[in-house]
């Protein structure tokens, strides 16, 4: 049914369920699944004074760490699987990245790591807004 399926994830555990389905999906599907973790410049700005740029670049190692993490499990799970970190407002790196790889699907968690209290997070709420690709909450 899908042939690429994009998801994103902040490391959380909503996103860790978006994740995991996706890596199901793709492995139902022989499915391409692309992973994206932004690292939001909206929250701590592009980096101009020595502790920013320490600050988006310990979250970028943090990214991609749990990117090797989720490449690891679609590996095992014999899933084709491409990574991707990028600096951005997160919502719009994703719907950006969602057109670029053509993505059938977009996968994400309810909700991210600000935990504001809402139903669903203002990431997800973004992308579900803005992106004109179907795209499916976990």
């Amino acid at each position: 049914m899908y042939d690429v399926i994009l998801a994103a994830t902040d490391g959380s555990a909503p996103a860790n369920r978006g994740i995991e389905h996706a890596l199901s999906l793709g492995s139902r599907d022989d499915a391409v699944v692309h992973v994206i973790s932004v690292v939001d410049t909206g929250r701590y700005g592009e980096p101009a004074l020595s502790s920013t740029e320490l600050v988006l670049e310990e979250l970028e190692d943090r990214a991609r760490e749990h990117l090797d993490e989720v490449a690891e499990r679609a590996d095992a799970m014999d899933v084709d699987i491409v990574t991707k970190t990028c600096h951005g407002e997160p919502h719009e790196e994703i719907v950006a990245y969602a057109d670029e790889v053509d993505a059938d699907l977009t996968l994400l968690g309810k909700q991210g790591q600000s935990q504001t209290g809402h139903h669903i997070g203002s990431v997800a709420n973004r992308v579900v807004d803005r992106c004109d690709r179907p795209v499916q909450l976990a």
